[in-house]
């Protein structure tokens, strides 16, 4: 499955996005757009190659930390994944990508967080009230370009700053005629009626949304002081082999998990509802890359770049989500709800009581460790392999709740959306506006 990511990032989107490109610079023949996409592609296979012989050749040998026995069990990890030279280039390159991943996350899925469920909460404004507010507005702009243009009623020249201001009207006028044609499509639409008749499901939804993300939140800022008071530090990437600090999903998957499936349930609705999250901090946003706004996601007018980047955004964030729910629950990742058993002796005569112990308390787990029976997953040790890149999820978790808590401030103090907002922008006022019925 990790290979299957790579190929997507690495090659088939990247052939795709370029495919793309230049069918819209040259109408030409199939076979030199795809030569052309093939040639930027290869970039994209060379960085993938460099990943991995990074990953199978990187060394791993960290600074020791004198008198740290925390740092003695994180040392048994490491031996413990073995010396596979291709398990850890998989592992680099897709820790790697994770990394990207995390950053998406913070820029799209904290937002969306705090956006979806307010803006669900909060609802739209009235297509009619928009609509008259929008008549007023063209009327205004008409009065002020014929203020303007009756300047030049006896043959004088207008001046260069009143060319200016009639060009800016100009464009404002157009800009305003195409959304009073959107409200009026929007005002008819059977769609915003249904929408209108199940708004307070949108209400219940939309606060139901906002307790999960609290709670989310929560057990991440206790996982996270849990690691910054009890993990070995920097140089091991806060790696720590036990909780003491507990969060409510850290208690209920293991619980959970005794009864197949429920925990893959829950673990896919949290997937899902970081899926849901990314593409309303998306939609919201827009794509950007740093400063530059790239493309926007608008319903039936999205180009096909736009969707190609949406899609690996979205790949990205789902695979950070495998750090993400370890942040949440670290010890259902690392042990689920596996039992060790102890040997308690009873009296002098030597008579020993078999006794089950949790893999989770942290103050057994060094004797069980011992014993083997206590097994680290395959997955805690893929995430944890390169001490670095866990140290850049610890901060980027810590990032994380910083731009959710920006974002729900900001998503409180604003007002309600417009009903068209995102549909009608200036910088797209040539776009044409006949299909309207079809998306509305």
């Amino acid at each position: 499955l990790y290979s299957i990511i790579l190929f997507c990032v690495f090659l088939w989107i990247p052939f795709v996005y370029f495919y793309y490109e230049e069918k819209e610079e040259d109408d030409g023949n199939t076979c030199s757009q795809v030569k052309t996409a093939l040639k930027y592609t290869l970039g994209f296979i060379t960085i993938c190659a460099v990943l991995l012989l990074i990953g199978a050749f990187v060394p791993l040998d960290i600074p020791n930390k004198n008198n740290s026995t925390e740092w003695e069990k994180v040392k048994l990890l490491f031996e413990e994944f073995g010396s596979s030279h291709g398990l850890t280039a998989l592992s680099f390159s897709i820790s790697s990508l994770t990394v990207i991943g995390m950053l998406a996350a913070i820029t799209y899925t904290a937002y969306g967080m705090s956006a979806l469920p307010l803006n669900l909460i909060k609802g739209t404004t009235s297509a009619a009230y928009e609509r008259l507010e929008n008549t007023e507005d063209i009327e205004e702009v008409e009065q002020r370009l014929l203020r303007i243009k009756s300047k030049c009623r006896d043959g004088r020249p207008l001046s260069s700053r009143d060319r200016r201001t009639v060009q800016q009207l100009e464009e404002r006028l157009r800009t305003l005629r195409r959304r009073e044609r959107h409200l009026e499509s929007i005002e008819k639409s059977w769609w915003m009626k249904f929408c209108e008749a199940i708004r307070p499901l949108k209400i219940v939804w939309g606060v139901f949304f906002i307790i999960v993300a609290l709670l989310f939140t929560v057990s991440l800022f206790l996982s996270n002081l849990d690691k910054a008071l009890h993990s070995a530090g920097f140089d091991s990437g806060f790696i720590i082999l036990g909780t003491n600090l507990t969060n409510p999903l850290n208690m209920l998957l293991p619980v959970l998990q005794t009864v197949f499936p429920l925990d893959y349930i829950l673990i896919t609705t949290i997937v899902m509802y970081f899926i849901f999250t990314s593409m309303a901090g998306i939609r919201n946003m827009g794509i950007w890359f740093f400063w530059i706004r790239l493309y926007k996601i608008r319903r039936g007018k999205t180009r096909p770049q736009a969707l190609l980047f949406l899609c690996m955004i979205l790949l990205l964030i789902v695979l950070h989500t495998s750090y993400m729910i370890y942040s949440l629950a670290p010890q259902y990742v690392m042990y689920g709800s596996q039992k060790y058993l102890v040997q308690v002796r009873c009296n002098p005569f030597f008579f020993f009581l078999k006794k089950k112990g949790s893999c989770l308390l942290y103050q057994k787990l060094l004797f069980a460790l011992l014993l083997d029976q206590c097994i680290v997953t395959r997955t805690y040790l893929f995430l944890h392999k390169f001490w670095f890149f866990s140290a850049a999820y610890y901060f980027g978790n810590w990032a994380f709740i910083v731009v959710f808590l920006i974002g729900l401030i900001v998503s409180c103090c604003k007002g309600e959306k417009s009903i068209i907002e995102g549909e009608v922008d200036e910088d797209d006022s040539d776009m044409s506006d006949d299909e309207l019925s079809v998306y509305y």
